[in-house]
């Protein structure tokens, strides 16, 4: 079961150009609802795209300005959605496609 960015306990960062991989615990985990804050929870870390299940059109649209994009995870392991996304075979998330208190939108999960 997937968990939304501002839910999810831990972020694994993979840099596409070295191979190196860091985890770093949700620095905004315990925000209130809808006030999620992304370069809190990744403990100020710089990333170019974002791998997830499920999110908020409020973080999407905090990523986007921030130049980051993000894509919906497609299958359940990180080292498979890192190859999909590097062979540009992950979907990119839309605010129509973001999670809307579980009732509308594209949340899958």
């Amino acid at each position: 079961m997937y968990s939304h960015f501002g839910s999810a306990s831990a972020f694994i960062i993979f840099d596409t150009q070295t191979g190196a991989i860091n985890t770093v615990n949700n620095q905004d985990l315990g925000h209130a609802h809808g006030m999620c804050s992304p370069l809190k929870a990744l403990d100020g870390e710089s990333v170019d795209a974002i791998v997830v299940g499920g999110i908020g059109v409020g973080v999407i649209n905090k990523l986007n300005m921030m130049g980051i994009k993000v894509y919906r995870a497609s299958l359940d392991t990180v080292q498979k959605n890192i190859e999909l996304l590097n062979s540009g075979a992950l979907s990119e998330i839309s605010v129509d496609d973001a999670c809307g208190h579980h009732g509308g939108g594209g949340c899958g999960h």
